[in-house]
């Protein structure tokens, strides 16, 4: 019996879930007879709809209404939770460590394929800013826009319980750095969560928080285009905000953030969003890569050079063939990966089968983003919305976006409970370090020295 042909799909992100629910749908013949396999190598067991990533923060939605279990919507697919390390391509094979192999001590282990579809995403974007690594915080990621929730309630426990004003104010200020959509999306949904929490303190008003959004360029959202940033702008500064562009983090050492503009802000919260850049795996592979680390890539989403290997979503530079000037390349977000990914599945269906490729063609629709509970901007198909209409179409898209009917009505469900009661205000930090009450329990009781004789 011949070995059936075994496609490797490189992450669990958008890319790699539609393609892999894709391929399984277009592959299903094969799959039952055993001539295919897709196996699906991710080191989460799930897929994150970022998005969401501000609402979840902010108490909108529940955070397992964020992700989507791989193994459910993938069932036919072999999912393998680990990261692949390396590639060597020629001789058709990952590296990849896995759960098993850190308990077994045996080290990575081998995966051979036929064809290789790298999605591994992208990873923060750091600078070498002094202090950065030791109290940056990230907004990528499901765990740490929790983590961040907890934290901004806990600074405003201590601020109302210290009798030090300079550790109040520290706690009660909070900077974010870059003016993208992870930035400005999270920072508006934090503070309209922790105005509303403010009540609830006796000695904190909302007046007493202060909000800093540093932007290193001229303007922030510049997918919704200039107007719509200049309006974002005006809707910040007018709840308090301060917005400060052309401006960069030098160091947040010590728990000061100085800014370029020489500014010095002692805080306790440094967000960091300024940026993403691809996934350290594409670096440890044999695949060409353009000046900026991503892989090369034909209109037809395979790897340029190559044949078996097949990329998209931010770590694929693909051309734009809908624009006018000549060497452009899609933008590195989600609107192109998840219809990038339904090309590409169509695509390695078709080599298998010997049938010719079609090339990724679709023009770049327009923009949506939040600036809390309904306020919003929007530039969709040249239109241009503010206020309450862009953060309803805001959720509007991306209700539509995001994958599984079950997920769908879960955060339609919540969003209309969330509009007929309170908004949630609890913090439960100790989830970040469950094992702190037990260990403390389980410890021996300290030693006090001899006891007194009688």
């Amino acid at each position: 019996m011949t070995e059936p042909a075994r496609i490797l799909v490189v992450g669990g992100g958008y890319v790699g879930m539609y393609t892999a629910l894709r391929l399984q749908r277009q592959l299903r013949a094969e799959l039952r007879a055993g001539t295919a396999e897709i196996v699906v190598v991710t080191p989460e067991p799930y897929m994150t709809y970022q998005p969401f990533l501000p609402e979840a923060a902010a108490g909108s939605i529940s955070p397992r209404h964020v992700v989507v279990p791989l193994r459910r919507v993938l069932d036919r697919c072999r999912i393998v939770i680990g990261e692949v390390r390396s590639v060597d391509h020629a001789k058709r094979t990952a590296t990849l460590a896995t759960l098993a192999t850190a308990e077994e001590g045996t080290g990575a282990v081998d995966l051979t394929y036929d064809e290789l579809v790298l999605a591994p995403g992208s990873v923060s974007r750091t600078l070498p800013v002094p202090g950065l690594l030791d109290h940056g915080i990230g907004f990528k990621t499901v765990e740490e826009a929790i983590g961040l929730r907890n934290h901004v309630i806990e600074q405003m426990d201590i601020a109302s319980s210290t009798r030090d004003p300079a550790i109040r104010d520290a706690a009660l200020t909070f900077v974010f750095v870059g003016g993208g959509y992870a930035g400005v999306e999270a920072l508006a949904e934090l503070e309209d969560m922790a105005r509303y929490t403010a009540r609830y303190y006796h000695n904190l008003k909302p007046e007493d928080l202060r909000w800093v959004l540093v932007e290193a360029s001229d303007r922030i959202l510049p997918e919704v285009g200039e107007e719509m940033g200049r309006y974002a702008i005006r809707e910040l500064r007018g709840r308090n905000i301060d917005v400060r562009l052309e401006t960069r983090l030098e160091s947040c050492e010590d728990r000061v953030a100085v800014l370029s503009d020489g500014t010095r802000l002692p805080t306790r919260t440094v967000v960091w969003t300024a940026g993403v850049k691809p996934a350290p795996v594409l670096a440890a592979t044999d695949l060409p890569l353009n000046e900026r680390g991503r892989l090369r890539c034909t209109s037809r989403l395979a790897v340029e050079g190559v044949d078996h290997a097949w990329a998209a979503g931010d770590a694929a530079a693909v051309p734009d063939v809908t624009a006018e000037e000549p060497g452009r390349e899609c933008a590195p977000n989600a609107q192109h990966a998840v219809r990038q990914a339904k090309v590409l599945a169509e695509n390695i269906t078709a080599s298998l089968r010997g049938q010719p490729l079609k090339e990724y063609e679709h023009a770049y629709a327009g923009s949506v983003a939040s600036l809390g509970l309904h306020k919003g901007v929007a530039h969709v198909y040249g239109r241009k919305l503010k206020g309450y209409p862009a953060w309803l179409m805001h959720r509007a898209y991306h209700l539509s976006r995001v994958p599984t009917f079950n997920r769908k009505a879960r955060v339609l469900a919540e969003w209309t409970l969330s509009g007929l009661f309170k908004r949630e205000i609890v913090s439960l930090g100790s989830l970040e370090h469950p094992r702190a009450e037990f260990e403390l329990a389980a410890a021996p009781p300290p030693d006090h020295g001899d006891k007194p004789s009688s």
